[in-house]
């Protein structure tokens, strides 16, 4: 294998911006990734790729400020990808302060600056930090305003070339209405109808992954054990219509109060059903915290 024969993408960013969830993407869609790879391994890790019988002609690498070589070298390491003829190119992910101060608080997740002062004060030095590398960026991700399903459904259409499948991709959404529908939803169904667990002491504190809150809304409530059978005929018979008329993405979203209980039971029920005849699925819970 040549070295025109593969493309490397590097995703860096700031830190709590959704680097993690973009190289998780990449993995689905083929990449190879490896996360923070000391620059000074870069020219042997591309060696053995071009050894290869062409598995790693998609390769990813994360990188961020903890592999401080990197932010050095960066310049030098780039003109020499490009000299040596490779297909390589920058994804930076960017968001708002708040936004980040709000996850590294939700997630209690240390920022990797943190030895050298408050969150606020971290941030503001990555940027200054990164600045250079957002300049050289083939495609910059501003996150600020969008969540992890929103992220991964842009991440896969920017490299729809690069997938090894071309079916419909269903992306089943669990969401609460208390916090406003969500705009990407093709379907939406309201579920609060059921019987809701929240106001059960002992199950209040699960989520709808629990198996407790499982058992509780579909082994006895026959409204939904039936919901969910008519649900999904229905959906058996849109999915193979929609593919028809060439459409790439469906989201299916399955609404409740808070998002916690009911809807994403529903959405785990959902994919056990569906994943038998359909591979290409996401879930997301948009009312968990951002990882």
């Amino acid at each position: 294998m040549n070295n025109s024969d593969i493309n490397i993408v590097i995703v860096t960013g700031l830190s709590g911006s959704g680097r993690s969830t973009v190289l998780k993407m990449l993995e689905d869609i083929g990449f190879f990734c490896v996360d923070n790879l000391p620059v000074v391994l870069f020219d042997k890790f591309f060696e053995l790729c071009t050894q290869t019988s062409g598995d790693m002609n998609k390769v990813a690498i994360g990188m961020d400020v903890r592999e401080r070589d990197f932010l050095e070298k960066y310049p030098q390491t780039f003109s020499e990808l490009r000299e040596a003829g490779y297909n390589f190119e920058l994804i930076f992910l960017e968001c708002a302060d708040d936004i980040l101060i709000r996850r590294f608080s939700e997630t209690r997740r240390t920022h990797p600056l943190s030895e050298l002062g408050s969150v606020e004060e971290c941030i503001s030095l990555e940027r200054k930090k990164l600045a250079g590398l957002k300049s050289l960026a083939s495609k910059v991700i501003d996150t600020t305003n969008i969540n992890v399903h929103q992220l991964k459904k842009e991440v896969k259409k920017y490299y729809a070339e690069f997938s090894t499948s071309h079916a419909l991709q269903i992306d089943l959404l669990s969401f609460g209405f208390k916090n406003g529908v969500p705009t990407s939803a093709d379907l939406v169904f309201d579920v609060r109808f059921m019987v809701n667990p929240y106001f059960i002491p002992e199950l209040k504190p699960l989520t709808g992954l629990d198996e407790r809150i499982q058992d509780f809304l579909f082994k006895d409530d026959v409204a939904a054990i039936e919901f969910i059978g008519k649900l999904l005929d229905f959906l058996q018979y849109l999915i193979p219509l929609y593919e028809k008329e060439g459409k790439k993405y469906l989201t299916v979203a399955i609404g409740c109060t808070g998002g916690q209980h009911r809807s994403v039971a529903v959405v785990k029920k959902l994919e056990l059903l569906l994943k038998k005849d359909y591979n290409n699925l996401i879930v997301t819970h948009r009312e968990f915290p951002y990882n």
